[in-house]
């Protein structure tokens, strides 16, 4: 029996997909291979790049355009019938194959917890790290302002 998969799960692995580095996902697909384990599979959407536009909000919550931004997308179906789909910043369609066929896998119960082993667990440590290290360079720089009370008449 299939097992209803979670929205916000799959929201999860989408997003650490689309930021995952190309190498650990070609990583995955080589060892996937390697082991017999990646189904075949059917363009639905070959891929293909476009802009999208970015959105944001100014301090009063008023959006605005804030500029556009190249995606790949596109769609698979692997031979089991799950349809996997990627969208990935960039002009990569190796990077948006690779993120669809890995959605597609994460969606048989079956192939959930490999997936997720092999490819998800070790891209968000990845992405963690780097933005601790980020978060430690930015944080190395701070400048504390602060100012000294004066007592009225005290020479500045």
């Amino acid at each position: 029996m299939l097992q209803a998969i979670d929205d916000a799960a799959r929201r999860d692995w989408m997003g650490v997909l689309a930021r995952a580095p190309l190498a650990m996902l070609e990583q995955w697909a080589r060892a996937a291979q390697l082991a017999g384990s990646l189904p075949a599979r059917v363009w639905l959407r070959a891929p293909e790049t476009g802009l999208v536009m970015l959105r944001a909000r100014a301090g009063g919550g008023v959006r605005f355009n804030l500029g556009e931004m190249t995606v790949t997308r596109c769609a698979l179906r692997i031979d089991s019938g799950e349809v996997g789909i990627a969208y990935v910043p960039g002009r990569s369609a190796r990077k948006a194959e690779l993120a669809a066929l890995a959605d597609a896998l994460l969606q048989r119960p079956d192939r959930r917890e490999a997936v997720r082993a092999r490819l998800i667990e070790p891209v968000r440590a990845r992405l963690r790290a780097e933005a601790e290290r980020a978060a430690r360079k930015t944080q190395a720089t701070r400048v504390e302002f602060f100012t000294v009370a004066r007592a009225p008449g005290e020479p500045a």
